[in-house]
């Protein structure tokens, strides 16, 4: 009981310690204290991920009663089981190594401890989340990482840019989060109850249940389903929801590594898996997953093809591997899911980190445009970010290999057109996430020095403290394919591991596709890259007629296919119509003119006819008291 109760509390333990003590304590102290806590948390979840992989271990801490209210009753508990100890893993062994590596890249910040504090909080929220055994706790989980992502994205709240974008993200969450509530408030009324086990124990009794919503009837199932995984959507950036995570890149980069490898960005895919009872029953929903996973993985992978700011193109790519993970569950693979969400988890924290050591070598200058021909003068960041780029892009036995082949294959093997279309998608994607990756390395640290700020002889390598976050990372990224993907997907071993904690209504396909298929995503991933040395390299000119001949689709591309400008058209420009048309018509001619300034108006004008009345006559008082006297005596008559 208490190795789980630790893992949780540990990081609120550093929160609290460096928010509210930081002001009266060393700052090192506090650096080195909050990093010491979480990474005891990791340990422990390590720990425990052991004892599950060997022994099964499960269990579920009750802490207390939360709420008690007739029917409705809900505790605060923490559930381990093979998904949340996995869960566990990711996020404390990133979040310490991020704690770690903030103590280099924010050194010269003042506000060190409040930003140490955001992310222990950060990391708490997320395992209150994960660790949840009802909808509610999740829920509440799943609001405090909203709130702490807002306060992280915005730290550094004097540049405009930083509070847009803290702003931006929290209002597109909450779309996201008003269709989570909608899906655990009709749990609650089909089950009357919002505990994992009652919810899932009864789905099978419900799956012909039908309810009316504006006079048309829907299948129950089918809309929590749905308004879960908008929940998701919104959490995880998936296309329609996505806006806000690239704007998320103004944030400090160890919050873009802490958001987008191991915390917020894979809640809306845990939802999916944990809630995998319920999806098994809803057809629909899962095909829906699958069509929006896929079009997520596309569509940013086209826009990260031609962004520049080299924290924006690991953005789109982390959207893009979310698509991955979303068409996997889509096609019931949710194990599979899963295991791309842990190996994603190593690579993608390893060159965000890869991407701030880069950054905090140029002074804060993060357009690849203007860097390169660094390679030997950032020698350990360079090999790094070549390992997490071979990962990413799935080269042969790597971690992403593994995780991201396997997504491939069970969607082929799905046998239906949906499955067979996201394969297809998923391999195109698989080549431009090639091209991306390897453009952002190649103008990083290759070709010429483009840089006229600064000096050539100036760069230097980062402090150790940043590196050695890396290296960790990096031994994650090369082995966590093969060393876990027997556990996680192997039909012989995955179910003795993954236990009643992923629901499979049907054993997954055992058969492996034809070998051309198996072969042909390693082998474009690899020929990608010479080719890509060449074009954005060697023969430059190569590109600039590529573009120039496809000058549309790459500004559609370049415009992100205009999401942000739609959506500034019709709900930004229309809210302030809105807004604008209520402010001169409803408040000012209407609520100000007969509430507020009308009553101030009234008592204004009542009070310059008393004072007229105020003559200093004696004849003129008693007048008016004689009409007073005279009006009540004749009250007093008649009634």
């Amino acid at each position: 009981m208490q190795l789980g109760f630790l893992v949780v509390f540990l990081p609120l333990l550093g929160s609290l310690i460096s928010g509210f003590l930081g002001k009266f304590t060393r700052t090192r102290f506090i650096e080195i204290f909050s990093s010491v806590l979480v990474s005891i948390s990791a340990v422990i979840s390590c720990l425990i991920f052991h004892d599950v992989i060997i022994n099964s271990y499960s269990e579920n801490i009750l802490l207390f009663t939360w709420i008690n209210s007739g029917t409705f009753n809900v505790n605060w508990s923490i559930n381990i089981d093979a998904l949340s100890a996995l869960m566990f893993v990711v996020i404390t062994l990133v979040s310490s190594l991020v704690h770690i590596y903030s103590i280099g890249y924010m050194s010269e910040d003042p506000h060190k401890p409040r930003f140490m504090s955001y992310l222990s909080l950060f990391t708490f929220s997320m395992l209150v989340l994960v660790s949840s055994d009802n909808f509610l706790q999740l829920f509440f989980g799943w609001e405090g990482v909203g709130l702490c992502s807002y306060l992280l994205i915005g730290f550094w709240f004097k540049k405009e840019t930083a509070n847009a974008a803290a702003i931006k993200a929290f209002i597109v969450n909450r779309v996201g989060d008003f269709g989570l509530a909608l899906g655990i408030f009709l749990i609650f009324y089909l089950f009357g109850s919002v505990n994992y086990q009652n919810v899932f124990s009864e789905v099978p009794n419900y799956i012909n249940n039908e309810i009316s919503l504006i006079g048309l009837k829907f299948n129950t199932i089918n809309l929590i389903c749905i308004f879960l995984f908008i929940g998701a959507m919104g959490k995880s950036a998936q296309i329609f929801l996505h806006t806000w995570l690239p704007d998320a890149m103004e944030g400090p980069t160890p919050v873009s590594a802490l958001i987008h490898a191991a915390t917020m960005v894979t809640a809306g895919v845990f939802l999916v898996v944990r809630c995998s009872p319920i999806y098994e029953y809803s057809e629909l929903a899962l095909n829906l997953i699958t069509i929006v996973g896929m079009s997520t993985a596309f569509f940013a992978a086209s826009v990260a093809l031609v962004q520049n700011d080299i924290k924006k193109i690991i953005a789109y790519s982390t959207c893009s591997q979310l698509g991955y993970m979303f068409f996997a569950a889509g096609v019931g693979a949710y194990n599979v899911a899963m295991f791309h969400l842990f190996t994603h988890a190593f690579f993608k924290a390893l060159l965000f980190l890869g991407a701030g050591s880069v950054i905090h070598s140029f002074q804060n200058e993060q357009n690849i445009e203007y860097m390169g021909g660094v390679w030997k003068k950032l020698p350990y960041t360079w090999v790094l970010m070549v390992i997490g780029t071979l990962a990413l892009t799935g080269f042969p036995f790597l971690s992403g290999f593994y995780s991201k082949d396997a997504i491939l294959e069970f969607a082929y093997l799905k046998g239906s057109s949906i499955g067979y279309f996201a394969a297809g998608f998923g391999i195109l994607t698989a080549v431009m996430t090639s091209i991306y990756s390897w453009r952002l390395l190649f103008k990083t640290f290759h070709g010429s020095f483009n840089n006229t700020k600064l000096n050539f002889n100036s760069m230097h390598e980062s402090p150790m403290v940043m590196i050695i976050p890396l290296i960790i990372l990096s031994f994650g990224a090369i082995s966590s394919g093969v060393i876990f993907k027997e556990i996680f997907i192997s039909p012989s071993s995955s179910s003795d591991f993954w236990k009643n904690s992923i629901f499979f209504m049907e054993p997954l396909s055992k058969d492996h596709p034809p070998t051309w298929f198996l072969l042909i995503t390693p082998i474009l991933v690899t020929i990608i890259i010479p080719i890509s040395y060449y074009i954005f390299i060697k023969k430059t000119h190569i590109l600039k007629l590529i573009v120039d001949t496809n000058y549309p689709l790459y500004k559609f591309f370049k415009n992100k296919w205009y999401f942000d400008e739609v959506y500034d058209f019709i709900f930004v420009k229309g809210c302030k119509k809105l807004g604008l048309f209520f402010w001169k018509k409803i408040d000012i001619n209407f609520i100000d003119k007969f509430g507020p300034d009308g009553i101030s108006n009234l008592v204004k004008f009542c009070s310059l006819l008393a004072v007229k009345f105020q003559s200093g006559f004696i004849y003129q008082y008693a007048f008016i008291m004689l009409i007073g006297f005279s009006v009540l005596l004749t009250f007093l008559i008649l009634y």
